[in-house]
This record gives structure tokens, sequence and C-alpha cells, in this order.
């Protein structure tokens, strides 16, 4: 047994001798495969990379090319720029060289003519034996002295003269004016008839409970005035606009029969919408009728807001209106700028579009205005100047103040009583406004009540007593007036929701 395991070790031994040296040469064989792949990777590896860097050897000398063709044109470019330079220096320096001689010949000439005058002068002082100045001092004083008395009376006579025909040309021209421009006169009036198609109208308007007509008055701060006169209502307001814009909200809600809360906002908004356009078409119109153009249209729909604008009674946009013409004749006379002189007059009275909202005179917000839509200055310098104010800078600003007296102080042109009536109703309304939380205040019941609507967000129930409180604290302290003044200050609250 022992023979026998020492020769199945020996077998074993060698069997396994011949297997690793069968393995040993199959794994060379293996790298020397491997080995001749690598090399022939490589190989395609190289020449890929040599046929990439020859394409981009080619696309550089082509960029290059490029380059340089650029780099040949624009000199060529600049070498045509010198010479047509160079060129046109020579045509210059001999322009100059020729306005050199010019200047040098009339040099020579004034010197020339300078000369002739001296030696001309010379003789006559060696004739008369007096130099030029003394020969003429001693002229005039002998001629004052001879004729003293005649010219005092005749300097005296021109100066008279020229004082009457200057005052009778003066008159001539404003009595022209005048006569050439013959306007009617309307008055303002505080409320507006509207005539119903029937008596039961009356109830939808002022609705269940009163509903409908405190709607439409919170709505236009107008005061409707239901009373026993058949087939009417009255709406009475201070304000023009607001009163205009009652009277087409409510007539569109009487042609549509269906008056009602909702409905009246909405036909209040469309109204409002509706007046806007009238007052840019007013505005176009005045200016048309004036011949003056180029206005900026932001302008025009200020401008157009005049027409609802009422000074001493008087309508502004037709006063302004009425003025252009004015001043337009005046400046033809007078040999002024007559574009200037009326579009100054025109827009005269612009602030008093916004002066409720904005602070400051009439004429300081007006100029600001024109200044912030690029109006020449001269067309401000003729209007700001008609309350003297400001200085009288121009001719034009002088016509412009003359034209404002003349369309003003016509008989019947104006009522003193009625500015004053609009001006204690719109401190009122300013006083209510200028308290935090307060959304819009109407004056009604002319003077006599103030109604304060607040934002119910902002002001409770017992801070909206309080508002009221305040308010008729600083109505007594600031203003003066008869009776007593109804503060009415009114929170409301709505909520809206959609089913869908």
């Amino acid at each position: 047994m022992g023979a026998a395991g020492l020769l199945g070790l020996a077998i074993g031994y060698v069997f396994r001798w011949l297997y690793v040296l069968s393995k040993k040469g199959s794994i060379e064989l293996e790298l020397r495969r491997l080995t001749l792949e690598g090399k022939e990777e490589a190989k395609k590896f190289l020449i890929a990379a040599e046929e990439d860097a020859r394409k981009l050897l080619l696309s550089a000398e082509a960029d290059l090319k490029e380059e340089k063709d650029k780099i040949s044109r624009a000199e060529d470019r600049l070498i045509k720029k010198e010479e047509a330079l160079e060129g046109k220096q020579k045509e210059l320096e001999g322009e100059i060289e020729a306005v050199k001689a010019k200047v040098a010949d009339i040099k020579e000439i004034r010197e020339k003519a300078e000369m002739l005058v001296k030696e001309r002068a010379d003789e006559l002082a060696r004739v008369s034996g007096l130099s030029k100045d003394d020969a003429l001092k001693q002229l005039v004083s002998e001629m004052e002295r001879e004729h003293e008395g005649d010219l005092m009376a005749r300097m005296q006579k021109l100066e008279q003269g020229g004082q009457e025909k200057l005052e009778r040309k003066a008159k001539e021209i404003l009595t022209t004016a005048i006569h050439r421009y013959g306007n009617s006169v309307a008055s303002d009036v505080m409320a507006t008839a509207i005539t119903l198609p029937s008596e039961e109208l009356k109830g939808k308007i002022i609705g269940k409970e009163g509903r409908n007509i405190k709607a439409f008055e919170r709505a236009t701060g107008v005061e409707v005035i239901v009373d026993d006169t058949p087939g009417s209502i009255v709406l009475s307001s201070f304000d023009p606009v607001r009163r205009v814009v009652a009277r087409v909200a409510l007539e569109n809600l009487i042609v549509d029969g269906r008056i009602q809360p909702a409905k009246i906002e909405e036909a209040v908004e469309k109204a409002k919408a509706d007046i806007t356009k009238v007052m840019k078409e007013k505005a176009e119109a005045a200016a048309y009728e004036c011949g003056v153009i180029g206005l900026d249209p932001r302008l025009m729909t200020i401008l157009g807001r005049l027409h609802f604008r009422t000074s001493f009674g008087q309508n502004v946009l037709q006063h302004s209106t009425e003025m252009a013409h004015i001043a337009g004749m005046i400046a033809e006379e007078l040999g002024a700028n007559v574009q200037v002189a009326k579009t100054g007059a025109l827009l005269h009275d612009i602030g008093k579009a916004v002066d409720h909202e904005v602070q400051g005179t009439h004429v300081e917000i007006g100029r600001r205005i024109l200044e912030k839509f690029g109006v020449d200055k001269a067309i401000i310098q003729a209007m700001q100047s008609h309350h003297e104010e400001y200085p009288y800078e121009t001719v034009e600003s002088i016509i412009v103040q003359v034209a404002d007296a003349i369309s003003g102080g016509r008989p019947g042109a104006r009522r003193e009583s009625v500015e004053q009536y609009i001006k204690k109703l719109t401190e009122l309304e300013a006083i209510a406004n200028s308290f935090e939380g307060v959304e819009k205040t109407y004056a009604i019941s002319a003077g006599r009540e103030v109604r304060v609507f607040v934002t119910p967000d902002k002001i409770t129930d017992l801070q909206a007593r309080e508002l009221a409180r305040n308010i008729a604290n600083r109505i007594e302290q600031e203003m003066k007036y008869p009776g007593e003044i109804k503060v009415n200050v009114i929170r409301e609250s709505r909520t809206i929701e959609f089913a869908r």
C-alpha cells in the first residue's frame, strides 16, 4: 500500500505538472493575443488622432486666411479714407487761405475808410476852428436858447397828443374785440329737474323703505328731492359734474325700468364713463373753435372737466373759449403772437379742473400741469399772470389778463354769491375727506348736511361715532355758517358670494 500510494502521488504530481504547463501556454497565448489587439487599437487611435489634427490644421489655416483677407480689406478702406481726408484737408487749407486774403483786404479797406474820416474831420476842424463834437454841441446849444419856448410847447403838445392817441387806440381795440365777440351769458343753477313718464316711477325710485333712493344718493352724491310736483323729481347738488352724472344715470334707469341698488351702481358707473367722454369732446370742440392745435390728449381730458366747472356762476370752459377769441383779436391788433395769446387764454384756468384735489392756487396748479405736459414756455408765461401772481414777462401775458377782465367784467357774466356758496360746500367736503378711513363725502341740502361714507374695514361702529364728533368739531372751528350742519357718518358692509 505504501508503494502504490507513492506511485499514485507521483502520477498525480506528473499530471498536475502537465496541466500547469498546458495552462501556462494558454495564458501566454492569450497575453500575446491581447498585446496584438492593443497595438492594433493604438494604431487605429493614432491614425484617427492624426486625421483630426490634419482637419483642425486645415480649418485654422482657412480661418487665418479669412482674417488676413479682412485685415487687408480694412487696410484698403483706411488708405482710401486717408486719401480722401488729405484731399479735403487741402481744400480746407485753400479755403482758409482765401478767407485770410479777404480778411486782409477788408482790414485794408477799413483802415483807408477810417483814415479818410479822420482827414475829413481834421479838415472841418481846421476850417471852423472847432472839433466836430464841439461844433455839434455849440449848434444844439444855440438852437435851444433861441427856440426854448417853442420846443417846450411842441414837446408838451406831442406828449399830450400821443397819450390821447394811445388811449383812443386802446379803447378802439377793446371795443372792437368786445363787439366782434358777442357771447350770451349763461347762469348756473344748483338743481336739475327730471321729467317722469308716469307718477308710479316715484315709488320705484324711492324703493322699499327708501332703499333705492339711498343707494342712488350714495352712489352719486346728489340729493334727490321727491315732492308733490306731478311728473317730476329734482336732483340737487353744488357740483355740476355730480349733477349731470346723476341725471344721465337716472334717465337710463327710467328707460331700463329696473331700479334696484345693484342696477343703480351699474348705471352710475356707465354715466361716469359717458360724461368723461363728453368732457373730452367738449375740450376738443373748444380747441377747434379757438384754432388751438397740438395739445396733448391727456391735457385735453383735463381741460374738458372745465365744462362742468363754474366760477362766480360763469361756465369756466365757455369763459376760457371766450377769452381765447378776445385775446386773439387784441393780439392781432397789437402785432403780438396770436397763437400764444389764444392758447394761454384757453388754458389759463386749467388748474381749476383739479384744484379741489391738489393743494395750491389754480394758477400754480395750472403752471405745474402745463410744465408736466411739455407746453411751450411762452404759453405758460402768457397764462400765469392773469391774476398778477407772476410779473408780466411778455405782451401776450398782458393780453390774457385784459381778456380775462373783459370776459369776467361784462354785465351779468358772474355772480359772486354762487361762487361763495360753492366754496363753502367744497370746504365742507374737504374737511370730512381729510380724516383717515373716509371713502367719500357729499355735502347736500344746501350745505346743511354732510354725508360721510367710511370704509368698514378701517372704521368700526364705535369709531364712526367718534369720527362724526371730530368732523363736527373741525367744522365748528374752521368755518362760519348760519344755523347748524348735520354730520351723517354711514358705515355699510357687504358680503357677496356667487353660486355656480
